[in-house]
């Protein structure tokens, strides 16, 4: 499946008697399965607007996200939903990906709900899942609150992997965690690329964290993205 970025743009405050803001004009990349595309660029330069986009969580003012040739814009409700599960968003912040008075055990059950899985089919893909993200069954029964950062991400990722996605916008997923667990965040989602092919788009203002998981490099600023040689 390919999905592709095609001469998007980004303004604000656009109306009938004014242009409006820019963030950003006429970016086009392509994501590829089971690879890394490594965004980075100062703050403020619209990267998780972008990311966003490709996500299908906003609309461009100008241009398209394409899955395999076809316009998000132009998709009808039941195709849009297969976009969404295909196309997941990580966020920077795990804290806030988790219902603070819900049981781990509550959020995950929720998803597979969504999928129609029988209960006792619940329990076989929770475990499988808990395998694939290192941590142990005994973290459904606590609340986000008793967790760590690290352990939240790794269950916000397994939450993810439970939808089967094709590609993951990673939005900074690190950034707020120690770095040493930063580092193992990043290799889980190494090895977790590995075994499913998932393609990634990795936004980050760290180029180490990106030069280490991306095969192609953009760097967005004022305006512009500029590809970068790895």
């Amino acid at each position: 499946m390919s999905l592709k970025a095609e001469n998007i743009s980004k303004r604000y405050g656009s109306g009938l008697l004014r242009e409006g803001k820019c963030i950003f004009r006429e970016v086009s990349f392509e994501l590829e399965p089971g690879k890394t595309f490594g965004l980075m660029g100062p703050s403020g330069e619209g990267k998780s607007t972008l990311g966003r986009i490709i996500a299908g969580l906003e609309s461009p003012t100008d241009g398209a996200v394409l899955l395999n040739g076809n316009p998000l814009s132009g998709m009808k409700k039941a195709e849009y939903a297969a976009f969404r599960h295909r196309v997941q968003m990580m966020f920077q912040d795990p804290t806030d990906s988790f219902n603070p008075r819900k049981r781990i055990e509550h959020s995950i059950s929720e998803v597979l709900k969504l999928l129609n899985n029988q209960e006792t089919k619940r329990l076989q893909i929770t475990k499988e899942m808990l395998k694939t993200i290192g941590l142990p069954e005994e973290v459904l029964a606590r609340y986000p609150a008793q967790l760590s950062g690290g352990q939240l991400q790794r269950l916000a990722l397994g939450r993810i992997l439970l939808l089967e996605p094709e590609y993951i916008v990673l939005d900074e997923p690190t950034s707020a965690l120690d770095v040493s667990v930063q580092a193992q965040i990043l290799h889980l989602l190494k090895k977790v690329q590995e075994e499913q092919g998932i393609g990634y788009l990795l936004i980050s203002h760290d180029e180490a964290v990106i030069r280490f998981m991306s095969e192609r490099i953009g760097m967005l600023k004022k305006g512009k993205l500029d590809m970068i040689r790895t």
